[in-house]
C-alpha cells in the first residue's frame, strides 16, 4: 500500500449517562431513530487480541421508534470482544468484533437486529467513510445480484458510557446455512466427498501459519509470491489431508488457467468456477474501483462435489477505500477513469494472482461482463437506484450524524484514506461529492466496458433470460429477469400455488423459509405477459 496520511485533532470526553438523557461532548442525547449499541468492558481496555469478557445491550424499539438510553434491551449478554481490521484499527473511532457468549463464557448464537442467529459479529467504524454508505450499499447490491453478503444496519454506539459515533452493524463472513452457504467441515472429514467442501479462502494479509503459496507468480512479480488464508476450517482446525485437497483443487485450477488451453470448454479454467459469481465479483470491484478488490479481504468458496465443487468469487468486503480518489496509481484519477483489475500496475501488497488479468483475455469471459454489466445497468446499477439508496441512507442517518460530528470532528478535513481532490465541509457535501464520483464513475464504465453482446449468452439469451439463485437453497431465493417480472408464484410439485408474489420489478428476493424441503416450480409472468417456468430445490 501506498503511504498514507491521516491525522486526529480531538482528544477523549468523559461521558456521563443520567436519567433520559447523555451529553455527548456536551450535546444532550435523550433519543435516537437508530439502535443503540451500549458495552460495558467492567474497566478493562479492549485491544487487538485477544478478545476481553464485556456486557452488551442492545436497544432497538422496532422501526419508526425512537430509541433511548433508559429503554428495555431487546438483547443483553455477555459478549467477547477486540479490535478487528488492520487500517482501519489505526484510525481514532476503532473497528470491533465481537462474538455473543453464554452466562458462562462459551458462545451461543443469537439473533441480533433481526438477523438471523449466529455468534460472530462485526462493528464497522465510519471515520474513512464519511457518507456511511459505502459497505452496506455495496453489500445490498450484492445481495441484489443474487449472491451472499453480509447483512448491515447503521446503529449508534456506546462504550463505557462514552458515545462511539455511527457503526455499521454487520455479520461476519462464516461458514453458516444464512452466511457462507456450504457444508459443515469436520475433523473426520478427510476422505470421499467430504473432504471435497465446503471451503472459505481468501487473499489477504497472512499471519504465521495461517496460509497456503501459490504455485504460480504474478507476471513480472517472481520475487513475490501470492498467499490464501485458510478461512474455514481456520488455519488452527484444518486437518492436513483438507489441506492438501484444497491446494490441490486450487493447483488445478490455476494449472488449467494457465495453460495454453485454458479457453477450452471442457478442460480449460471455466469448469472450475462459478462464472456468474466471477462476472459479478468483477463487476462490482469495478463499480466501486476497490484498492482491495483484488488484492485484500477477497473472499472464495468451494462446494462439496456433490454440490457442483465450484469455486465461487464473493462474499464481498471492505470498500472504505472505494469509491474516491486518493493519491496511488489510478486512483488518483479523478475523471472517473482506470482499472481495478490491473492492480499490479499499482505495486500490490498483499500479493493478488493473475487470475483475473488472465481470465480478462478470454472473449466468453469478457463478453459476459459486457452483457450482465448493461443489463444491470437498468435496474440495480442505475444512477437512480444507486442514488436512491444513497439518498434514503442519508436521509436515515440526517440526525445522528450530527452527533457524530460532534465527537470526530472531522468533516473538511483530509482523514483517513488521503483523497486527492476538495473535501466537503458538510455531510451533505460528502453526500453529493460520493453521487459525482458514481456518475463520472458509470459514464466512464459504460464507455470503457470491454466485450460485445452475444446472443448466445448465458445471462441475455431468450432460453435464459429468467435465472434462480441459489439452487439448491436454503432460505433465500432470487429470481432475475432481463424483461421484468410482473408477478411471481411458487408451486407445489402437482401444480398447486404456495404463494403468489407480486414484483414490478427485474429482480425478486424472499425468504421461503417456510417451505419444507422438497422440489418445487417458479412460475413467473413478465412484463411483456411471458410466462416462464423453472424447477427450483429447497436442501433443508
Amino acid at each position: 500500500m501506498a503511504q498514507f496520511f491521516w491525522k486526529s485533532t480531538f482528544t477523549c470526553f468523559i461521558l456521563s449517562i443520567l436519567p433520559f438523557r447523555a451529553f455527548v461532548q456536551n450535546i444532550p442525547f435523550e433519543s435516537g431513530n437508530l439502535p443503540l449499541f451500549l458495552i460495558d468492558t467492567k474497566g478493562q481496555s479492549i485491544q487487538d487480541d485477544p478478545k476481553i469478557i464485556a456486557e452488551l445491550k442492545i436497544i432497538d424499539q422496532g422501526q419508526g421508534k425512537r430509541n433511548t438510553l433508559n429503554d428495555p434491551p431487546a438483547y443483553q449478554g455477555k459478549i467477547g470482544i477486540e479490535y478487528r481490521g488492520k487500517f482501519s484499527q489505526m484510525l481514532p473511532q476503532k473497528p470491533y468484533g465481537f462474538e455473543t457468549l453464554d452466562s458462562m463464557g462459551k458462545e451461543i448464537n443469537v439473533s441480533l437486529l433481526g438477523f438471523p442467529k449466529e455468534n460472530d459479529w462485526i462493528l464497522l467504524a465510519n471515520y474513512n467513510d464519511k457518507s456511511f454508505v459505502r459497505n452496506s450499499m455495496i453489500f445490498s447490491v450484492f445481495s441484489k445480484m443474487g449472491h451472499y453478503a453480509p447483512r448491515a444496519k447503521h446503529c449508534e454506539v456506546f462504550i463505557n458510557q462514552q458515545y462511539q459515533g455511527i457503526y455499521v452493524f454487520t455479520e461476519k463472513i462464516k461458514r453458516d446455512k444464512n452466511r457462507v452457504d456450504i457444508p459443515k467441515m469436520d475433523l473426520d472429514d478427510n476422505a470421499g466427498d467430504s473432504i471435497t467442501g465446503g471451503y472459505i479462502f481468501k487473499i489477504d494479509y497472512s499471519e504465521g501459519d495461517d496460509y497456503w503459496t501459490s504455485n504460480y507468480y504474478p507476471a513480472g512479480y517472481r520475487r513475490n509470491s501470492v498467499r490464501f488464508i485458510y478461512t474455514y476450517p481456520a488455519w488452527d482446525e484444518i486437518t492436513n489431508p483438507q489441506k492438501n485437497y484444497l491446494k490441490n483443487h486450487i493447483d488445478r485450477f490455476e494449472d488449467a488457467l494457465y495453460d495454453n488451453r485454458y479457453r477450452d470448454e471442457a478442460t480449460g479454467y471455466r469448469k472450475y468456477i462459478d462464472l456468474l459469481s466471477f462476472v459479478d465479483y468483477f463487476i462490482i470491484g469495478e463499480l466501486t474501483r476497490n484498492v482491495d478488490a483484488y488484492k485484500k479481504s477477497c473472499h472464495y468458496s468451494k462446494q462439496a462435489d456433490s454440490e457442483g465443487g465450484l469455486i465461487y468469487a464473493g462474499p464481498v468486503w471492505d470498500f472504505d477505500w472505494a469509491m474516491k480518489n486518493f493519491n496511488e496509481c489510478i486512483y488518483r484519477n479523478t475523471d472517473g477513469s482506470g482499472w481495478a483489475w490491473k492492480i499490479h500496475e499499482c505495486s500490490p501488497s498483499p500479493v493478488p494472482p493473475d487470475w483475473i488479468k488472465r481470465m480478462m483475455t478470454d472473449p466468453v469471459f469478457v463478453n459476459k461482463i459486457y452483457d450482465r454489466y448493461f443489463s444491470l445497468r437498468n435496474s440495480l446499477l442505475s444512477g437512480s437506484f444507486l442514488f436512491s439508496y444513497i439518498d434514503s441512507v442519508s436521509a436515515l442517518l440526517d440526525e445522528a450524524q450530527q452527533r457524530h460530528y460532534r465527537k470526530w470532528p472531522i468533516l473538511g478535513k483530509n482523514v483517513g484514506t488521503y483523497e486527492v481532490d476538495a473535501i466537503p465541509d458538510t455531510f451533505e457535501g460528502e453526500i453529493e461529492k460520493l453521487k459525482d464520483w458514481f456518475a463520472l464513475r458509470l459514464a466512464w464504465l459504460d464507455a470503457n466496458m470491454p466485450g460485445e453482446p452475444s446472443e448466445s449468452d448465458l445471462f441475455c439469451s431468450s432460453e435464459r433470460s429468467v435465472r434462480v439463485f441459489p439452487n439448491p437453497f436454503s432460505n433465500q431465493l432470487t429470481v432475475q429477469s432481463d424483461k421484468g417480472i410482473r408477478s411471481l408464484e411458487i408451486l407445489s410439485m402437482d401444480g398447486n400455488v404456495i404463494g403468489f408474489f407480486p414484483c414490478n420489478s427485474n429482480v425478486w428476493s424472499e425468504s421461503l423459509s417456510f417451505l419444507p424441503k422438497g422440489i418445487y416450480f417458479v412460475r413467473t409472468t413478465s412484463s411483456l405477459q411471458e410466462t416462464t417456468y423453472l424447477k427450483i430445490l429447497k436442501n433443508n
